[in-house]
């Protein structure tokens, strides 16, 4: 499989969340444009999921422990751990799930 991400479409998945899906058969990445000032409420999950910022400010929260992080931070989420987010700029992220998130097929 060939792709080119300028030809993926972008869904808005959680407000001011807009994502570019890629699959395989046992992971997901998601190409996240933030715009400054969203969130994503806490949750957890069964995925495993490595986040890091490509662009701009963006704190994060995991097991109750708040940081900043900035352009090229990456951020390891064990499954099940509780976790949220907010960009304190526009920021472009990428996040890596495995297995892959069926609700984002």
């Amino acid at each position: 499989m060939h792709l080119n991400l300028s030809t993926i479409p972008s869904k808005e998945l959680i407000p001011g969340y807009h994502a570019k899906m890629v699959h395989g058969d046992k992971m997901s990445i998601a190409y996240w444009t933030v715009k400054k000032g969203a969130e994503v409420p806490e949750h957890s999950h069964m995925h495993e999921q490595v986040m890091q910022v490509l662009e701009g400010s963006f704190e994060f929260t995991l097991d109750g422990e708040t940081k900043t992080y900035l352009p090229n931070d990456i951020v390891v989420i064990p499954s099940y751990s509780v976790h949220s987010g907010k960009a304190l700029t526009d920021c472009r992220l990428m996040d890596i799930f495995s297995p892959v998130r069926e609700e984002y097929l």
